[in-house]
This record gives structure tokens, sequence and C-alpha cells, in this order.
């Protein structure tokens, strides 16, 4: 048991009989116990908690081997551009073949139901080519004027919806290039 001792008191010399006063005693035992239990929370909170990220696998670049382009069928790929002021475009295939680019929000009314919906429209696509393994490609386009928030909404709707390959890329092509300044 803890506690703590205050010096005696009376005695000495004097000439008067005094009565003695006991030792007041301090039981530190409560304290010390809630200090080990404060210590061994915030040492086990501090060391469970850990940062969340989203992994991201990016090819490596070796500038010695020449690289080919893949050609993959424009019904599976679908471009999303990310332009100023939170505006977001999206677009299925080549920029005007088969559809013009539209302005989505954000969030699960907009380009959660949109990926879902092209997402099962690809599926049955690849089905009925004989290829049911092959599933959507999303190419993700931010501008120099789109924000690290608009990038993480986006890379959080394609983990939401599952969607199996997608990329960041930064080249425009002009027909791009027009339509994100013109709107």
């Amino acid at each position: 048991m803890a506690e703590l001792n205050t010096g005696d008191s009376g005695g000495g010399k004097g000439g008067k009989v005094r009565s003695k006063k006991q030792n007041s005693k301090v039981d530190l035992t409560a304290m010390v116990d809630l200090a080990f239990l404060l210590i061994t929370f915030f040492m086990l909170t501090t060391s469970l908690s850990k940062p969340q990220s989203m992994s991201l696998g990016l090819p490596d670049k070796d500038p010695k081997k020449e690289q080919k382009d893949i050609k993959v069928d424009e019904h599976r790929t679908m471009t999303v551009l990310l332009g100023d002021k939170d505006k977001m475009f999206y677009y299925m295939g080549l920029v005007n073949n088969p559809m013009t680019p539209k302005l989505i929000a954000y969030g699960k009314d907009g380009i959660r139901k949109e990926l879902l919906k092209r997402k099962k429209e690809v599926l049955a696509y690849s089905t009925a080519k004989g290829k049911p393994d092959q599933g959507m490609i999303v190419i993700i386009k931010p501008t120099k004027k789109s924000t690290y928030k608009n990038v993480v909404d986006i890379l959080d709707e394609m983990a939401i919806s599952s969607i199996p390959t997608y990329t960041i890329v930064n080249d425009f092509l002009p027909e791009e290039q027009k339509l994100l300044e013109g709107k």
C-alpha cells in the first residue's frame, strides 16, 4: 500500500504536556492505479489507430523499354474529366462517339449511380461478345484546376462501385480541352 507520511508533530523539550497528534496518512493506492490505467489506455489507443490509406498501384516506367499501346474496346471505357469548381464530365467510348460528354455531380445520386449502371451494361456487352471476364475501364483525367479533394472523391467512388480497372492520366484531347474551357 502506498502512503504519504508527514513528519511527526509535538515532542521537544517544552514544559507543558501536550497530547500527541497522530501522523496523518494519505492513501495513494487509488491514484497510482488510476495513473497506470490511463497510461495503459493511451498506449493501446495510440498504437492501435493506424492511418487509413487506399492502395494505388502504378506501372513502372522504364525508359529503356519501348511500351506498346494496348487496344481496348471503346464500349468498355469510361472517361471522367475533373474540372475546376467541383465540375465533372464523363463519356463512354470516344469523345464524340457514341455519346457526347455530360456534366455530372459527385456522390451516390451522381457519378456512383452512373458507374454502377455502365458497369452492368459493360458486363452484358462483354458476355454477349463471349468475354465475360472483361470489366469496365475508367480513365480519370484531373485538370490543373481540379482540387485534391476531387481526385480523392473519384477514387473513393471507384472503390465503392468496385471498378476493377481505373487509371489517372493528365493528357487531354483537344475536344476535351474545349469542353472544359467552354463550360
